[in-house]
């Protein structure tokens, strides 16, 4: 049985006052076993200000996504469909020039390994000044000056020293700093920060969070936040769209997916995290199976083979019926809203304290 389906619906927020704006989004990679579809149809809102958490396991296409934001994929071996608008300008088909003007200046990125991220045959300092001089038109004088106050506002000992320091005399922290200061040399509107905090001790993560939040008032930049860890994006984010599979599963404001999530993937993602309120010797939850493969993706609802409640939905709708995402706070899923809450009350809410 095969249903079409149509683009999923724009979210709550109306897309005029979304400063990025992506609608239907589809990435797909040519290789030699067939086609991958990384982002399958994917759709989300950002205002000016505010913090979008992403989640979801490895290979959900989490970086895919913002990496087509960015403009990074190869276009020669990448097809990509759907539209990002960034403060009402088309990107998809915008033209290399046009995407390095944006880039470091309206749009940057800051990388989950900072240590491959960082050149290492060029000292911090220049790294963050090379995107001030670009676009600023800023003097090498003046660069350096800039790249000095960029490391002292993230918080570096001894900007004036460690600016000429090159990325292997940083510790793992450190380097995550620089690589922030680098993505906010010119004040970006769009901060995509993928994976921030991987690698980090707990104390780390806590400072560079914190670090990020106060950049954003001061700057009122809009933050993309991918990330695995739900805690993270309990503490950033202001709204959260679970992926699954290249398509979003779930959508809501944090409140919202953490105290009342509907999607039976979230439920796992949340039931497969320790509960410090929780009994220590109860063991986690974690979710069956593995994530599917995208060169030959499952019919219907991606999820499907690893949820454990399609026997609640009647006749082969979970295998044959691709679930939409509605507009708002919505869940894709063919339970109903009783029968989610049904079974979040009586088998979900007890794990999760």
């Amino acid at each position: 049985m095969t249903t079409q389906t149509k683009p999923e619906a724009a979210p709550a927020a109306a897309a005029g006052d979304a400063f990025l704006s992506v609608r239907d989004l589809k990435v797909h990679f040519s290789t030699e076993g067939g086609v991958v579809k990384a982002v399958d149809g994917l759709s989300f809102d950002l205002a000016r200000g505010k913090t979008l958490g992403i989640v979801g396991e490895s290979g959900s296409g989490k970086s895919v996504t913002n990496l087509a934001v960015l403009g990074l994929h190869d276009r020669r071996k990448t097809a990509i469909d759907g539209s990002i608008t960034l403060d009402g300008q088309e990107l998809t088909d915008a033209s290399e020039k046009q995407l390095e003007k944006l880039r470091g200046k309206k749009m940057a990125m800051i990388f989950q390994d900072a240590l491959t991220a960082l050149s290492p045959y060029y000292t911090v300092g220049r790294q963050i000044a090379e995107p001030f001089m670009k676009h600023n038109g800023a003097s090498k004088k003046d660069a350096r000056m800039r790249a000095i106050d960029l490391l002292q506002k993230v918080g570096i000992p001894h900007p004036q020293k460690r600016v000429d320091d090159y990325p292997h005399q940083f510790s793992g922290g450190m380097r995550q700093r620089a690589m922030i200061a680098m993505a906010l040399s010119c004040n970006p509107d769009l901060l995509i920060a993928d994976e921030p905090t991987t690698a980090l001790d707990v104390t780390v993560q806590a400072q560079i969070l914190d670090l990020l939040k106060d950049l954003q008032q001061e700057f009122g930049s809009a933050i993309i936040m991918i990330t695995h860890d739900l805690g993270v994006v309990g503490n950033m984010a202001d709204d959260i769209m679970v992926m699954y599979a290249g398509r979003a599963v779930e959508r809501g404001t944090v409140r919202e997916v953490l105290k009342s999530p509907q999607h039976p993937y979230t439920w796992g993602l949340l039931s497969s995290m320790p509960n410090l309120t929780s009994d220590v010797d109860e063991p986690l939850m974690p979710i069956p199976g593995s994530p599917p493969s995208l060169l030959n993706p499952p019919s219907g609802c991606a999820f499907h083979p690893r949820c454990g409640f399609t026997d609640l939905v009647s006749g082969e709708r979970c295998s044959g019926e691709r679930p939409t995402l509605p507009g708002g706070r919505a869940a894709a899923c063919h339970l109903t809203g009783d029968q989610r809450q049904q079974v979040f009350i009586e088998k979900i809410q007890p794990r999760l304290g």
